[in-house]
């Protein structure tokens, strides 16, 4: 936050007194681009982050056996496109003749499965340890070729491992994150890391050539902060903005606002291992009393679509999922609502009283503010609680909190990226606590299945069970806001709302 304060005094001066980085970016702009973080890297480890801003940090930085494109689609990385046995479980993949680490250490195809391993070690703690369910093994051939078994079917493998917790890793050093510059296998490597200022990313002369020499990641938790920066030109690259902003913004500068769908979902989590949130009827009656249309609709004003489920419309080519009471009148869904409280145990002289928990964004306030209108008609008592974005993330990783503000951005397109979040096994990023044995064996279930219509199927069953126990309150799908310089070209709007900085270029107009 004191980073935040500074940066607004700066601007009246268009960021010329800011010191020695704000003005090396305004006297050598076609060497470095300055891309806006939501908030301060966690870690440089991929394999102990699941946070956005990290990982696009290290997407940066660490390349696997795939990567993904300006497009959001997974192409060859360090690996040569793959080949694929008969019944989809076993994919080989050749690495790549002479790529190296920027130490100019060899990458070879034992390094993958030292990395894999790595991220199975409970020492590691890997966040997102659930996604990579689907590999039973990873194993080398010899040194130039990596096989990868499969528990099932999984045709969204390549996109997996261009996840950076696979990426090939410095393993060969001890203590590489600590390293400066930072031994990477990508576009990029670390060479200065201040603390709430700054990342810089140096162009890694082993790897392709980037066009852009030299990147740097500034953390700005507040939409509003980094707004003004971008208006000043002190910012290339903003990955959010305020939503109330929106058509001022397409007003004064429309070539720079990037709008677009985006693989995610937006939700509230109920901590489920203790009152009041145990109680499922609870649940479910203050999931009835939520008008999402409104939230999605008027009140943002972005283009985002009312959620019930947690799957988007389109993946798997699938409608989004829709409970029957979703059309009801607001009075119907309140009378059903209020059973269900009284049944629990609450009502006049039994308020239900709990905090909303929710990271600093004006978004995620309105939200809240909403929400417990929303919930006054039924004798709700809901306080706002506000903190910092790892203050926040951090009260749901240990379960302190009753109803705090998640979502879920997908890391490969498939319904089972969204779901195995909440299954029992999910680990720390499983927020709610939720754990069915019904729902667990209806998506490992459809996990085994190859038919991709079967498959389909069998995910919106998992997903209805899950949704009628509402361990989480989805209210609307995503799309992407971003603010982008005209100076910048290579931008790609995509559902992945992946902009690996190597595709981007700056113009020298």
């Amino acid at each position: 936050m004191v980073f935040a304060r500074f940066l607004i005094l700066c601007l009246p001066f268009m960021l010329l007194a800011c010191g020695s980085e704000s003005g090396a970016q305004k006297k050598n702009g076609a060497d470095v681009l300055v891309r806006i973080a939501e908030d301060e890297a966690k870690s440089l480890d991929p394999q102990t982050i699941s946070d956005l801003a990290s990982l696009r940090i290290a997407a940066d930085q660490f390349e696997g056996l795939t990567r993904l494109n300006a497009s959001g689609n997974a192409e060859a990385g360090l690996a040569e496109t793959p080949y694929i046995s008969a019944n989809g479980l076993i994919w080989y993949f050749p690495i790549r003749k002479n790529v190296r680490f920027s130490d100019n250490q060899a990458i070879d195809a034992p390094l993958f499965v030292r990395v894999f391993d790595r991220l199975h070690d409970p020492k590691t703690s890997a966040p997102t340890l659930s996604l990579f369910d689907a590999i039973k093994s990873v194993e080398a051939v010899n040194a130039g070729l990596v096989r990868i078994t499969l528990r099932y079917p999984f045709p969204a493998l390549p996109e997996l491992l261009a996840h950076p917790a696979m990426a090939a890793l410095p393993l060969h050093r001890r203590h590489w994150t600590a390293d400066r510059p930072m031994v990477t296998s990508g576009a990029y490597r670390l060479t200065v890391w201040a603390l709430n200022d700054h990342i810089r990313l140096e162009a890694n002369a082993g790897h392709a050539a980037p066009v852009i020499k030299r990147i740097e990641w500034r953390p700005v938790s507040d939409g509003l902060t980094a707004l003004r920066l971008f208006q000043a030109e002190g910012a290339d690259v903003v990955g959010d903005f305020p939503s109330v902003r929106l058509n001022a913004l397409r007003a004064e500068m429309p070539n720079a606002v990037k709008v677009a769908p985006y693989r995610g979902v937006y939700y509230f989590a109920f901590n489920t291992r203790r009152p009041p949130f145990d109680d499922v009827r609870v649940r479910r009656a203050l999931n009835l009393a939520i008008e999402r249309r409104w939230i999605a609709g008027p009140l943002l004003g972005i283009g985002t679509k009312p959620a019930w489920g947690v799957v988007p419309g389109g993946i798997d080519s699938t409608k989004a999922y829709l409970p029957a009471w979703a059309n009801h009148d607001r009075a119907t869904r309140l009378k059903m609502a209020r059973i269900l409280m009284q049944q629990a145990g609450y009502g006049p002289e039994n308020p239900l009283s709990f905090d909303i928990r929710f990271n600093s964004d004006t978004d995620h306030r309105r939200v809240s503010v909403a929400l417990a209108a929303m919930w006054k008609p039924l004798g709700v008592e809901a306080h706002l609680l506000n903190s910092e974005s790892s203050l926040h993330f951090a009260s749901l990783r240990r379960g302190d909190f009753a109803l705090a503000r998640s979502g879920w951005i997908a890391d490969f397109s498939a319904p089972e990226n969204f779901l195995s979040v909440h299954h029992s096994a999910g680990g720390a990023i499983n927020y709610s606590g939720y754990a069915n044995p019904a729902y667990d064996r209806a998506l490992d279930s459809a996990l085994r299945l190859a038919d991709p219509v079967s498959r389909a199927l069998a995910m919106r069953r998992a997903e209805a069970i899950m949704m009628h126990d509402v361990p989480v309150l989805p209210l609307y799908y995503y799309v992407s806001k971003s603010l982008v310089s005209p100076r910048v070209e290579g931008w790609v709007d995509n559902v992945a709302n992946v902009h690996p900085s190597r595709t981007l270029r700056i113009t020298k107009k």
